[in-house]
């Protein structure tokens, strides 16, 4: 009887079953799709910025299990609509301002359209030539744009690829520099390696060296200090690499920044290089916020000194209107990267590889898949044009500007670091908490979570905080493509708002 009823149901399912790839289904079913994300994107600045619901909400709207029979597009659409929005915090919206942007834009969206419509899987030149072609092509646009040294192009000595995130980008240079040493030290050496960063820089580096088998004693997170704007100064990171050489370590790898996490420091490229290179490390550049913004005239002195490095990265999915993800890495040395990421099974022999004439894009990162991400950067840049490209990023830093304005107008403000980009770091000062020279700074704080928490609580912006040398302070960081000069006077509209309120009750 169980055989009987299991063919039963194989027919029954078979018959209502459509072919998941059928054209004309797919053409009604991607029209709504399209139509309901337009909505959403018209009425994003009327959704809380910053979810309201708690932990473990969704299973209580959900069904226990995965339904055993198909279900129309319209009730899954119905079911995003009344389980999901609720549960998304709002990264498109206008009054987004936390951490770094996420900016999109229809050719943004487009682009992964077409990615995952054709879903091919490009680990090799053969697998989807285009693939790996496109993606030659976009990255030496992208490097002329940002006017990279030709040493890091393809038309040059070098070459770009797209990676996922900057934490993928750090790992495989690390992984680069590391085997390019141990090859001439010997792998048992491997915990005398040393890695240098900041305090400021991005967690990434620690959690690539902690993969890459660094020993956790010879992570370094140089001190930075207000006197030099929380910079790695050259006269630390000298500092370090004495020392380390004094105890039979050697240095490795430095990561630099470009427009650090909290408060968007630039660390000085050319000073830092110069030293680096005296001892042959490894410098990886990470400007995965500010990189974009390099390719305006007036940003580009920032990445002065790019020439002595050995790779630089940016997230054309944080302020380049490239949708997640899209981690552009360029390195000097592709063959370093190679060498140390390469694996040559039979299953993937073929002539093109052998050749040596093509790009095998599986040899330049950690996994073998790889996404047609290209074909979305590809999009922007010609659906934008560098020109309007240039203008948005100059609209955003505008917009940062007229906020750092409105800060300085109130007198119970200050701005806490010098603004580099669209970035303004700003706080309630110590005078406004009202407690004793003593723990005014300790209440300052104190004071400034509670505004940070009664903002993001009203749903009606989301910014996030940082804190640099005791100091907690409010991140206010524009980039979301949909915003605008009045959401960014609303949004300090409702800062004072909140800070009125609290100080009323204290």
């Amino acid at each position: 009887m169980g055989s009987l009823n299991s063919n039963h149901e194989l027919k029954t399912n078979s018959a209502s079953f459509n072919n998941p790839m059928d054209s004309e289904e797919f053409r009604r079913q991607g029209h709504m799709i399209i139509d309901f994300i337009a909505d959403y994107y018209r009425d994003v600045e009327k959704y809380p910025v910053l979810s309201q619901v708690e932990p473990g909400y969704l299973r209580k709207r959900l069904p226990e299990s995965a339904p055993y029979n198909p279900e129309p597009i319209e009730t899954i659409l119905h079911d995003v609509q009344q389980h999901i929005v609720p549960g998304i915090t709002h990264w498109q919206s206008p009054y987004y301002f936390a951490y770094f942007p996420s900016s999109g834009s229809i050719a943004g969206f487009l682009g992964e359209m077409l990615s995952s419509g054709f879903n091919v899987v490009g680990f090799n030149w053969m697998s989807s030539p285009a693939a790996t072609e496109l993606e030659n092509i976009v990255m030496d646009w992208l490097g002329e744009m940002l006017k990279l040294p030709k040493s890091f192009l393809f038309s040059g000595t070098g070459g770009g690829v797209i990676q996922g995130t900057t934490c993928e980008a750090i790992l495989c240079t690390l992984a680069a520099a590391r085997d390019q040493i141990l090859n001439e030290i010997g792998r048992e050496n491997i915990s005398r390696l040393v890695v240098y960063g900041s305090d400021q820089t991005h967690s990434a580096l620690q959690k690539a060296a902690q993969i890459a088998g660094i020993d956790p004693k010879n992570f370094r997170a140089i001190k930075t200090t207000k006197s030099s704007s929380f910079t790695l100064t050259p006269e630390s990171l000298q500092a370090a690499i004495d020392l380390d050489i004094q105890a039979g370590l050697i240095p490795l790898f430095l990561c630099a920044t470009v427009g650090t996490t909290a408060i968007t420091t630039v660390d000085p490229l050319g000073p830092l290089c110069d030293i680096a290179k005296r001892y042959s490390i490894w410098v990886h550049v990470d400007a995965a916020y500010a990189g974009s913004a390099c390719i305006c005239s007036e940003f580009r002195h920032f990445i002065d000194g790019i020439e002595g490095a050995d790779a630089f990265s940016l997230n054309a999915h944080k302020w380049f209107f490239t949708t997640l993800d899209c981690c552009c890495l360029w390195v000097k040395n592709p063959n370093a990267l190679i060498k140390a990421l390469s694996t040559n099974p039979e299953f993937l022999r073929n002539k093109a590889s052998d050749s040596k004439q093509v790009v095998d894009y599986k040899d330049w990162q950690i996994t073998l898949s790889r996404r047609f991400r290209a074909l979305k950067l590809w999009l922007v840049l010609r659906s934008f044009g560098v020109a309007n490209l240039r203008n948005f990023l100059r609209s955003h830093v505008g917009m940062a500007q007229l906020f750092q304005e409105l800060v300085g107008g109130d007198n119970r403000f200050e701005i806490v670091a010098p603004r580099n980009f669209a970035v303004v770091c700003f706080r309630v000062l110590p005078s406004a908490s009202g407690l004793g020279d003593g723990k005014a700074n300790e209440g300052a704080n104190e004071l400034n979570r509670k505004l940070l928490e009664s903002i993001n609580a009203s749903g009606q912006l989301y910014v996030s905080h940082g804190m640099v040398a005791g100091i907690y302070f409010i991140r206010f960081a524009v980039g979301a493509t949909l915003t605008e000069d009045r959401h960014v006077i609303a949004a300090w509209k409702v800062v004072q708002e909140k800070l009125d309120g609290i100080l009323a009750t204290s």
